[in-house]
């Protein structure tokens, strides 16, 4: 038995008009993303570019090698330039201080320092704007200062560059004088005398002076002061030499200077009748002391009324101001039962108060320049040393 025919259905007139339209958006990017695929199986997959980031990083990756070249340039050449500067400054510093040392005649070559930068602009304008110097060891007379520290503003130099700087022009120079008192202890006092500070104007010395053969401590108050334009002077004062605890000699005129017992002398004496009575039979050592004449002749019967004199405060001050060399010549022995030598006594009064001074004193001279000026201005005590402001003009060094 046969079967019926199947008759396709007929397609519907929609179906037919969607055909004839265009795909959607979606299936166009499929099939091209199929299409890629198929072409770039055998490379990379394609990314669309980004020109604008891509220039971007290419000029800074391109640059910086350049910007950093050009960094290292500059500082090498800044480093060049700063080391030129210092070894010029290092070389005029040098060639200054041979002159300075050739110039005032020095013994030892002057620190020369060299203020302002650059130094190289300096010497091209012929002008610095300061130098310090500082000088040890100057000859100035019968000591050596122990330093000169000067600073001379507006240096004038004369020369074609840092290496042929023929001399320069110091128009203003401040500065300062030490004398230390180690330096004078030494030169001076060849290790017998010391010099301490006593004053702004003044130093203690001490120290020892054989008189007869015997060392004796010796003691002076020396007075400083400027003398001219470019010295210091010194006066030895208040001068007095110690024997032992026994009494004190202050050679000079004057009623406080002579032969004088020291307190605790006197307080001794006073204790030992026999010395005591020897002293107040001398009438000019019993004027001196201001006793009335009864009273003395009273206390050299009576002991108890002797105590009684010798022992007040009054009598032992009165007795250390006695100036035994007046009565000494007229009565030797009594010198010689005081304890005392009288060939010490002897050569003590020979001793001239010059003679003793000479052995404190001193002076000193700053050494003249060969032009300008240079003084000396205050002068102190401190407390290493004699000091003293010094200012100079028109220096001219190196010509």
């Amino acid at each position: 038995m046969p079967f019926p025919r199947t008759v396709p259905p007929r397609p519907s007139p929609y179906d037919e008009l969607a055909a004839l339209a265009d795909p959607p958006p979606g299936d166009l990017l499929a099939e091209d993303d199929a299409a890629g695929m198929r072409d770039d199986d055998a490379g990379e997959p394609w990314s669309p570019p980004n020109h604008r980031r891509t220039n971007r990083r290419r000029n800074r990756a391109t640059g910086l090698p350049t910007m950093a070249k050009a960094l290292v340039w500059v500082l090498t050449f800044a480093c060049l330039a700063v080391l030129a500067d210092r070894w010029a400054l290092l070389y005029a510093e040098h060639k200054a201080s041979q002159k300075l040392k050739d110039s005032l005649h020095l013994t030892a070559a002057p620190e020369v320092h060299i203020g302002g930068l650059p130094f190289l602009t300096q010497v091209a304008a012929q002008r610095l704007d300061s130098v310090q110097v500082t000088v040890p060891d100057v000859p100035a007379g019968r000591v050596a200062l122990t330093q000169v520290t000067a600073t001379a503003n507006d240096v004038r130099i004369d020369g074609d560059g840092p290496t042929a700087v023929r001399g320069a022009l110091l128009r203003q120079v401040h500065g300062r004088v030490l004398l230390s008192f180690a330096d004078m202890n030494r030169e001076l006092g060849a290790s017998q005398v010391a010099f301490t500070p006593h004053g702004p104007d003044r130093v203690r010395a001490r120290g020892a002076l054989r008189v007869a053969g015997r060392g004796l401590r010796a003691q002076a108050d020396v007075r400083i002061r400027r003398d001219g334009l470019r010295g210091i002077t010194t006066s030895a004062q208040d001068i007095r030499l110690d024997i032992g605890d026994l009494a004190t000699y202050r050679p000079g005129t004057k009623p406080s200077e002579g032969l004088h017992l020291t307190a605790a002398s006197a307080r001794r004496l006073t204790q030992e009748v026999a010395k005591v009575k020897a002293m107040l039979a001398v009438p000019e050592i019993v004027h001196r002391l201001g006793v009335p004449d009864n009273v003395v002749r009273t206390a050299l019967t009576d002991e108890d009324k002797l105590h009684r004199l010798t022992g007040t405060p009054r009598f032992l001050h009165a007795l250390t101001r006695v100036n035994l060399a007046d009565a000494a010549l007229a009565h030797p022995q009594l010198i010689e039962r005081l304890g005392l030598d009288m060939s010490l006594f002897t050569a003590l009064t020979k001793l001239t108060r010059p003679q003793v001074a000479d052995h404190f004193s001193f002076a000193l001279h700053i050494p003249r320049p060969p032009t300008g000026s240079l003084s000396l201005q205050r002068v102190t005590v401190g407390k290493d040393g004699i000091e003293a402001d010094v200012s100079g003009t028109g220096l001219l060094v190196g010509h």
